[in-house]
């Protein structure tokens, strides 16, 4: 049997890798799925855990661009009067009913697992998301879960990964969870510690925000990115009136 480290990157994948070695376990091979929209620190970790571990990440791509996928593709109407033909362009935000990323991601890692003689894949959920396993892949495909099987939970992760010198460049010390930069499916903090440490990538995101007004759900509750926008900086005017009434009062 092959074991195959599906590697997103984030401490607990990382961690489960590192203690794959150390137990001296055979692994034919760590795959990634590149989405575009990766953290720049994150694709960085990858380098760093390539050359660390001497392990080479086999990258993985969506069949399109998730660009396109955002803005581009030609939506069929499936009923109506336009039923058959092309009624917008572009999936819009992903959110919590149409997750076209995760799909695009789990369709990849299967076909790729498909051309791999007895494939295990081996799955980085913690001991404390023991409630998430048998939820990717498929049952057609051979999975296991190290973390679980070794009872390390997600707290213990990081601290394995932070013991081999491996940061994220400060990544996790602002997100309990470091996915896609721009995910909807972040908590609303998240959101706007991206919006005040990440200035760069939050103008990114209110530049694609403006090409699919109309098309935006996901945002936990709010309409489009820039609604988030306007209520963070509300909220950031707010907190310097009440600084200016407390030290000037």
């Amino acid at each position: 049997m092959n074991q195959v480290i599906s590697f997103s990157g984030g401490k607990d994948s990382t961690a489960m890798a590192l203690l794959m070695l150390e137990k001296g376990e055979a692994i034919h091979s760590v795959i990634a799925f590149d989405t575009g929209w990766e953290f720049p620190a994150m694709l960085e970790h990858w380098d760093k855990f390539e050359q660390y571990t001497g392990l080479k990440i086999v990258s993985l791509t969506p069949r399109e661009p998730f660009d396109y996928w955002l803005f581009d593709r030609p939506i069929i109407a499936k009923k109506g009067p336009n039923k058959g033909q092309v009624h917008r362009l572009g999936n819009g935000w992903p959110s919590p009913m149409r997750r076209w990323c995760t799909r695009e991601k789990v369709n990849a890692i299967r076909r790729h697992l498909k051309i791999i003689d007895d494939p295990l894949s081996c799955i980085g959920f913690a001991a404390d998301e023991a409630h998430r396993a048998g939820s990717i892949s498929g049952q057609d495909i051979k999975q296991r879960y190290p973390l679980i099987e070794w009872d390390i939970d997600e707290a213990e992760a990081l601290q394995i990964c932070q013991h081999h010198g491996f940061t994220w460049g400060g990544l996790y010390d602002h997100f309990r969870r470091v996915s896609c930069f721009c995910c909807p499916l972040q908590r609303l903090g998240e959101l706007r510690t991206l919006r005040r440490e990440f200035p760069d990538l939050w103008q990114t995101m209110l530049g694609w925000d403006s090409r699919c007004k109309g098309n935006n759900p996901g945002f936990r509750g709010y309409e489009t990115v820039l609604d988030l926008d306007r209520r963070f900086g509300e909220e950031d005017r707010q907190i310097i009136f009440n600084f200016d009434g407390v030290v000037n009062g």
